[in-house]
């Protein structure tokens, strides 16, 4: 064969007529951005150099040279196969002595998809090999979203093989999608279409099922917004009196426009109304020390803050909005029996719909400031039978969900007779009313035997007229000798 047949392609009917004549290509699939291995290998013993030339069918045009290696050595490429000054595509040196002349793609493209020729000189058993190169590809439209915004995830593959099945996985796991599908019945898994949010964020992978053999290719979509919390009708969970913290955190490269909190009146789910925020409600937490962190707390948590509250952020003119469900806790204790002394603890929270179990745990101090725990016991209710030590210092009721512990709230008692800290509280003036009286009635009481003490003597004296006498003479002598001492 003429050396001289290397430098021109055949005419597109030579090319034709010799596809026909082929038997059916070697199909080879690379996902986009890897790396493609095109197999030719000739079994002929031949030593003689041999010219190698690899070109590209193309739709209406003549095949393209691909790469091409005189059986001088010298190699050439086509136009089109460099990326920053790097050939894609080259045989391996160290194979073709062996017969080697499998064509290796790097960073494949879409483009890269079609039918290619390997032909050798001298000719072997295999002087034409036809291959077709199929490029699978995941495309995210757009790759990043703004939360809320349509999204568009298109599986590909160039040329597309008739009869091939598609399935979805999201982060290694099977995805159901819930939003309409591509109305071409023959791919009618090829495109999805979702809203942006928490749920379709990560790693997507299309697997193509083909003639028994299953391919795949990544990519992934990152969405944007408020990713604290992730969901709407997060259920937060506080106790009476503590401080409750609101997150509402945003992904951090965002620009922030404004921001703003409100609380939304009971059944206004489907047309939320705004309410009124409670007094100890603060914009900030101690938390938000940068931009995109704004979150909001509690200083004071009252049984009536119960609710749902929404924070709201302007991104570019795009508002995003979470709301999240407050839960409050608190303990009730009422008096079973004044006799005994019995009180019955009773935990309560404004939704139950997320607890599974309660649990109250006793807990002790020490002298020295030291805690411990002492026994625990199940159920919502907690009966203290009598007035014991063993009932002193604090009681604490912890109630769990599904993943765990939900929070906990803590009664305070001593010596249980069902009173709360309040009724403690207003019980000390009245102890020291009564003492400061006590002491008042000594003091009227101790006058008052002073006072007949004085009496007697003086009875004593009036029974003796002559010694009174003596006794008032003396009187009026002292007295007359104490003010001529102060004369002189």
């Amino acid at each position: 064969m003429d050396p001289a047949a290397f430098r021109s392609p055949p005419s597109p009917n030579i090319f034709q007529m010799f596809y026909r004549a082929q038997c059916e290509a070697t199909e080879v699939f690379a996902e986009a951005g890897s790396k493609a291995l095109l197999p030719c290998k000739c079994s002929s013993s031949s030593t003689l150099p041999r010219a190698i030339i690899w070109s590209k069918a193309n739709s209406g045009s003549s095949p393209s040279t691909i790469w091409r290696m005189e059986r001088s050595g010298m190699q050439y490429w086509g136009s089109g196969w460099t990326q920053k000054g790097i050939q894609r595509a080259r045989c391996t040196n160290s194979q073709l002595e062996i017969g080697d002349y499998s064509l290796q793609i790097n960073s494949v493209r879409e483009e890269d998809g079609g039918y290619y020729t390997c032909r050798v000189s001298p000719g072997g058993q295999v002087p034409q090999n036809r291959v077709l190169l199929r490029v699978i590809k995941v495309t995210i439209s757009p790759p990043v979203a703004i939360w809320g915004e349509d999204v568009s995830i298109t599986c590909n593959v160039t040329p597309w093989p008739n009869a091939a099945n598609v399935e979805w996985t999201l982060n290694n796991s099977p995805f159901v999608h819930q939003a309409e599908m591509n109305s071409i019945r023959q791919t009618p898994k090829k495109v999805l279409r979702e809203e942006a949010n928490s749920r379709v964020t990560g790693n997507w992978t299309c697997a193509v099922d083909y003639k028994g053999k299953v391919v795949r290719a990544s990519s992934t979509l990152t969405v944007k917004g408020i990713i604290n919390p992730s969901t709407d009708s997060t259920k937060l969970y506080s106790a009476v009196g503590s401080e409750a913290y609101l997150p509402c955190v945003l992904s951090p490269d965002l620009n922030l426009s404004s921001s703003a909190w409100e609380k939304l009146k009971p059944r206004s789910l489907f047309k939320p109304v705004t309410g009124h925020l409670p007094t100890t409600f603060s914009p900030s937490s101690p938390s938000s020390q940068t931009p995109w962190d704004i979150s909001a707390s509690l200083k004071e948590v009252k049984f009536e803050d119960e609710g749902k509250y929404r924070c709201s952020a302007t991104i570019g003119g795009q508002q995003l909005t979470r709301i999240m469900q407050l839960v409050v806790a608190k303990i009730e204790s009422s008096v079973v029996s004044k006799k005994k002394g019995s009180v019955t603890l009773t935990c309560q929270l404004t939704d139950t719909s997320e607890v599974t179990d309660y649990e109250w745990v006793h807990v002790v101090y020490g002298l020295n400031g030291t805690q411990s725990f002492g026994s625990i016991k199940k159920g919502k209710t907690l009966i203290l039978n009598e007035v014991s030590e063993e009932n002193w210092d604090e009681w604490v009721c912890r109630f769990y969900g599904k993943q765990g512990i939900l929070g906990n709230v803590t009664h305070h008692s001593q010596i249980t007779s069902g009173l709360t800290g309040e009724k403690s509280s207003a019980a000390s003036p009245n102890i020291a009313a009564i003492v400061g009286l006590s002491l008042l009635l000594l003091v009227l009481l101790l006058i008052l035997a002073q006072m007949y003490k004085n009496h007697q003597r003086r009875k004593r004296i009036f029974q003796y007229p002559a010694l009174e006498t003596i006794v008032h003479t003396a009187s009026n002598q002292q007295e007359e000798r104490e003010r001529s001492r102060g004369k002189k």
